[in-house]
């Protein structure tokens, strides 16, 4: 009896939970069409409307063209060497030396848990002032720009390389050390490899970051991608046209940024070279 009324209970139940199912895949159908399509219509209208092409073709060369150069620059010797000591910071967050271990780890909190406008404004303004006498270097700003975003988010390259060095068994590390190998090839051969493949969409993403925090420059003196904004708008009380010129110069670096990361992950995964073999 029981089994008599529970199975059209149960079929009942299915066929109200494949309705909800299709319901909400339709809702989410509607919304995001919704939004694409508002999207769609707000750009054409600014494209279309609000967007003078005489004076485009005006101020994309040579003043978008040099702020985007100059943010190019910037970013690529910045990510190079935030990478770079990030890979060091993680290494000595995991070391078994405690004073290692401590020192990485407050300098981590301290650029992780301050403002990059607070640690550029510390270098730009403040490490001249400790300088006896007239500062030595030309230009302190570009320094101070590179100096700040190197420092800054090679915190995060750092963390990020940590929770995937933790991510790895112990099991491995053990392992190496049987056959013979020192902690540094274990670390070298074993554990960074895979500890990098797992933290790399992380660092990935840190430097996508990166480059829109190049925006922060501007309070350097440093003639970047918003500087030129500012500069046209106060000049032409034109918003719109150099709002889109902004907006492309950023995608320019980071859609571009953002395949490359996906190909690094996609030739780092395993899975995806035993599937192309």
């Amino acid at each position: 009896m029981a089994t008599d009324t529970g199975r059209p209970a149960d079929r009942d139940g299915g066929i109200v939970e494949r309705l909800n199912d299709r319901t909400f895949r339709r809702l989410g159908v509607v919304g995001t069409s919704a939004f694409a399509l508002g999207v769609a219509l707000f750009l054409a209208y600014v494209l279309l409307v609000q967007v003078d092409y005489g004076l485009l073709v005006n101020i994309v060369y040579p003043q978008f063209t040099f702020a985007f150069l100059r943010v190019i620059g910037i970013v690529l010797i910045s990510s190079v060497l935030s990478v770079i000591a990030g890979v060091i910071v993680g290494l000595a967050r995991v070391s078994r030396t405690r004073i290692t271990g401590g020192i990485a780890k407050g300098y981590i909190e301290f650029f992780r848990g301050t403002p990059l406008l607070f640690q550029l404004f510390v270098i730009y303004i403040g490490v001249p002032q400790l300088w006896i006498g007239q500062f030595p270097i030309r230009q302190f700003n570009y320094y101070a720009a590179v100096i700040g975003l190197t420092l800054n988010h090679a915190a995060y390259v750092g963390e990020a390389l940590r929770g995937g060095i933790e991510s790895i068994p112990d099991g491995q590390m053990e392992a190496s050390r049987s056959l013979g190998m020192s902690y540094i090839q274990s670390m070298r051969e074993v554990i960074l490899p895979q500890a990098w493949r797992n933290s790399l969409a992380a660092i990935g993403n840190d430097q996508v970051i990166l480059v829109k925090d190049t925006s922060l420059l501007t309070v350097l003196a440093i003639p970047e991608l918003l500087s030129a904004f500012r500069n046209i708008n106060s000049s032409t009380f034109d918003a719109w046209t150099p709002i889109v010129l902004v907006a492309v110069a950023y995608l320019m670096i980071t859609i571009p940024l953002g395949k490359l990361i996906r190909t690094l992950e996609a030739r780092a995964d395993p899975a995806a070279k035993g599937g192309d073999d």
